[in-house]
């Protein structure tokens, strides 16, 4: 007589949930744009001469929440922001960044773009903008360029 157990059955249709919640996971994960550029004074509007320089690493999720950092050198940044606009023009603050170290700002949790603000971003229109006391316009300037990761338009 061969009885079977009541969990047998049970334990594939458990893997196979695991299994689809994982995916499920990794697809979220994925759907997100991580974008890596640099910021330099040639890219500020007008152009700045300067040896500042800055890296900045900033994801944006499909529901259109932010995260990331921005890493300077050669510079006594006093604010660091995310704006709206298009390489070679200037435009408001959309997101302000949080100063983390002497040389590091990040974006504050719970960041959200405005569905406005998310177009904007899909056209290549936000830049990372750092200022300081001898440029309070913006010293280092670096554009995200979504369309040219690949994910844009």
């Amino acid at each position: 007589m061969n009885a079977t157990s009541p969990i047998r059955p049970a334990l594939p249709r458990a893997f196979l949930a695991a299994s689809a919640l994982a995916l499920a996971l990794c697809a979220g994960a994925a759907a997100a744009d991580e974008l890596k550029f640099k910021l330099s004074g040639d890219m500020e509007v007008p152009p700045v001469a300067t040896q500042a320089a800055g890296n900045a690493k900033i994801t944006i999720d499909k529901d259109m929440a932010v995260s990331g950092e921005v890493m300077t050198s050669g510079i006594a940044a006093t604010m660091a922001h995310i704006h709206r606009g298009k390489a070679g023009s200037n435009g408001p603050v959309i997101v302000p960044l949080s100063k983390s170290g002497d040389n590091a700002w990040v974006v504050p949790a719970g960041a959200k773009l405005s569905a406005a603000e998310y177009k904007a971003y899909m056209d290549d229109e936000l830049y990372v903008n750092v200022h300081s006391a001898a440029h309070p316009g913006g010293e280092i300037r670096g554009q995200l360029m979504p369309s040219k990761a690949g994910m844009g338009k």
